[in-house]
């Protein structure tokens, strides 16, 4: 099965999941949002909706009002499509370490719930995601995603390597293969056995097959819908990763095995 690791919810989840099926995607795990940039149709509006997303990357705090909004989204797509569709648990980043933990908690019993993600911390924050390390590692160990794109910066993604080597049962993925910052994420991949590598929105192909070639059993497919397109997302695998089986852990069996705690 493919496995689309890393999806944002849109406005449209069955037409979302119909485009996943066009690129042989059987399962693809979503994420919470509180930006829809799929949704303007007009340039004022895209513009609108991405100054909210530098806003959020940048470190500003959702409402509650706001964060329940999207995880009520994300409940929703799920229990819509079960099997089909799984989701990562958010969580807030600015709440105290036992709110955290009711929180993922409680997000974590529900049927769907299979991990925690995708946290993004501000820039020179990253440590703030330790709490959700913590709760993963009571829960056996369910793979966390953490935001690796700009503006988090070469240092955010080491202090995630510090914590992952802190927290050895936890899978520790780091998304968007850490944006311009991939050979240190590689480098740090190396030397940390359970940091793994999101391939989603690769800003070269061989960015990808360098990943892939030195860690081919943590690198894992993601588009990062809306901000990726699922098929696109896959034929750049496949342009990057010419061995079949190597193609088929990248594609599905890396994140199987994350998933069901292999």
């Amino acid at each position: 099965m493919i496995i689309d690791f890393h999806a944002h919810v849109t406005v449209d989840v069955p037409a979302q999941l119909a485009r996943a099926r066009q690129a042989g995607v059987g399962r693809t795990v979503l994420q919470s949002t509180r930006i829809h940039p799929e949704a303007p149709t007009t340039l004022d509006g895209l513009r609108t909706e991405f100054a909210r997303l530098v806003a959020v990357i940048g470190g500003e705090a959702a409402s509650e009002d706001e964060f329940r909004a999207a995880v009520d989204e994300l409940r929703d797509a799920v229990d819509a499509r079960p099997g089909e569709s799984v989701a990562l648990a958010p969580v807030r980043l600015d709440m105290p370490a036992d709110r955290t933990r009711a929180r993922l908690d409680e997000l974590l019993a529900r049927p769907g719930f299979v991990g925690i993600g995708e946290l993004t911390p501000a820039p020179g924050r990253a440590h703030l995601v330790e709490p959700a390390l913590a709760v993963s590692a009571d829960h056996g160990g369910v793979p966390v995603l953490l935001h690796g794109f700009a503006p988090n910066t070469a240092d955010d993604l080491r202090t995630y390597a510090s914590l992952a080597a802190r927290y050895r049962t936890v899978p520790v993925v780091v998304g968007a293969l850490g944006g311009l910052n991939w050979l240190e994420l590689v480098d740090l991949a190396l030397d940390t056995p359970n940091l793994h590598i999101d391939l989603s929105s690769a800003l070269q192909v061989f960015a990808v097959r360098a990943a892939v070639r030195e860690l081919p059993e943590r690198c894992l497919f993601g588009s990062n819908t809306p901000y990726g397109d699922v098929v696109a997302a896959r034929h750049t695998v496949e342009a990057a990763v010419t061995d079949p089986a190597v193609r088929d852990l990248v594609l599905g069996g890396n994140a199987a095995r994350l998933l069901t705690g292999g």
